[in-house]
Formats: C-alpha cells, sequence, structure tokens
C-alpha cells in the first residue's frame, strides 16, 4: 500500500466510497489517529456487512441487530479485515463520521481533526497477525504524512469517548502496535 497525501487516498487497498463524510473545518490539521473495532453481525467476521453499513446499503432485515443500525450514517477511513485487507472509504484530507460524541486534548468533535482505522473484531478477541501487520504499515505511512500525529497522539476509541464506547478494547495489544511504528517490519 501507498498512501498519497494530495489525494487523501491509499493506493494498493480496496476502495469503497462512503457518502457519510464531509469537508474538515477550514485550518484543521490532522492530528489524531483513533484505533477503532466493528463485526458486523457483532462478533462475526469476514461477511462484508462493515462495507455495507459504512456505504448506507446494509440490509435491516437480514439480521435483528442490523434493524439498529441500518439507519446510522458513519464511516471510519479505513477497515482493516481478520486476513490483513484494508478498506479505504474516505479520503483522510475530508472529515469520515467516526468518533461521534468526543474529546481529546481539550478539543471536542475529534472527527474535525482524527483520521479513523476500524480493526474487524471484538474487545475481548485477540486481533490477528495481519491485522497488526497492515495497520502497523498504514498508521506508519499516516505519521509520515501527517506530522501532527505522533505516537502519544494515537488513541482508542475508548480513550476519546470514555464511558460511552470500549473499542478496541483490551484484546488490542497496544505495546505491540506502538512498537510496530519504530520500524518498517512489525515488532513480533
Amino acid at each position: 500500500m501507498q498512501f498519497d497525501p494530495q489525494s487523501g487516498w491509499c493506493q494498493g487497498v480496496s476502495h469503497c466510497p462512503s457518502p457519510n463524510f464531509n469537508a474538515r473545518p477550514e485550518g484543521t490539521l490532522v492530528s489524531l489517529l483513533v484505533i477503532h473495532n466493528i463485526s458486523l453481525p457483532p462478533g462475526q467476521f469476514g461477511t462484508g456487512k462493515v462495507q455495507c453499513f459504512f456505504q448506507n446499503r446494509l440490509d435491516a432485515n437480514e439480521h435483528p441487530y442490523f434493524e439498529s443500525i441500518a439507519a446510522m450514517t458513519v464511516s471510519a477511513h479505513f477497515l482493516i479485515e481478520r486476513d490483513g485487507s484494508v478498506f479505504q472509504f474516505v479520503s483522510c484530507n475530508e472529515r469520515a463520521w467516526h468518533a461521534g460524541v468526543s474529546l481529546f486534548d481539550g478539543r471536542d468533535n475529534c472527527n474535525d481533526f482524527s483520521i479513523g482505522i476500524e480493526l474487524e473484531g471484538t474487545d475481548d478477541e485477540p486481533y490477528s497477525d495481519a491485522q497488526y501487520a497492515a495497520l502497523g504499515e498504514l498508521a506508519r505511512q499516516l505519521l509520515s504524512a501527517y506530522p501532527g500525529i505522533t505516537a502519544d497522539r494515537i488513541r482508542g476509541h475508548s480513550d476519546i469517548a470514555p464511558g460511552r464506547k470500549t473499542d478496541p478494547g483490551p484484546a488490542f495489544d497496544w505495546p505491540r502496535f506502538l512498537a510496530s511504528l519504530d520500524s518498517p517490519k512489525e515488532s513480533a
């Protein structure tokens, strides 16, 4: 994968454009990376339903859980599936609707200044080696393109929306991920 800062799109990943974005406030610098998790239906992987959800194509009749979320208009910038496949929904130059009500470093509306990466998973099931490898590679490129994002400005959704969100959860290995930012190859 290769990130193009001009367009805000990664080449070498699957593009699934979402309508769920808008312009960042003028003059806003991207300075936060938010790690999330998602699986649809909950706890099921490889269904393709996250892509449908982020593109407003989720069929509410397919699963009882979908009835409660089908009308929502949300999207992250990226999704990394269990096999390490990366999907991009929104240009990083635009504001994806991933964080909701949020606060970081005294600033609310984290969508304004953040990039959101969803990992296919749950709070308490370990993420795959392929996901850590893809996340490390993607994060290194984003940190290079956006100098406002530093290792101390990478947070979980739970950190910016405490009490409301729990992801990426206790199963996410923060030391492993943060160590992968220091080298071109993921640390084991």
